[in-house]
């Protein structure tokens, strides 16, 4: 399960918590609205629980993410949950 973001507008970082109910890699990465891939915060193996990742609104590259709508994305065990939040600086 993948929750809503908080907070959300944020400005400069937000928490995204999410729950696994097995054991398995667990990717979350951050997109933009054009599909291309800003961030991957989560690439590892999890055991089941609930877990919560802060993420300060920089690009891989270690740059600024623009303002703007950004969606997030779990992909874990064949199952895929997204959600949208928006960056106001």
């Amino acid at each position: 399960r993948l929750f809503q973001n908080y907070p959300n507008p944020f400005n400069p970082e937000t928490r995204i918590r999410y729950s696994l109910p097995q054991t398995g890699i667990v990717n979350i990465s951050i997109f933009n609205l054009l599909g291309q891939r800003v961030r991957t915060v989560v690439n590892n193996e999890h055991v089941p629980g609930v877990y919560e990742i802060l993420w300060d609104g920089t690009t891989d590259a270690g740059r600024a993410a623009a303002s703007g709508i950004y969606l997030y994305r779990l992909e874990a065990d064949n199952v895929v949950h997204t959600k949208k939040f928006i960056i106001i600086k």
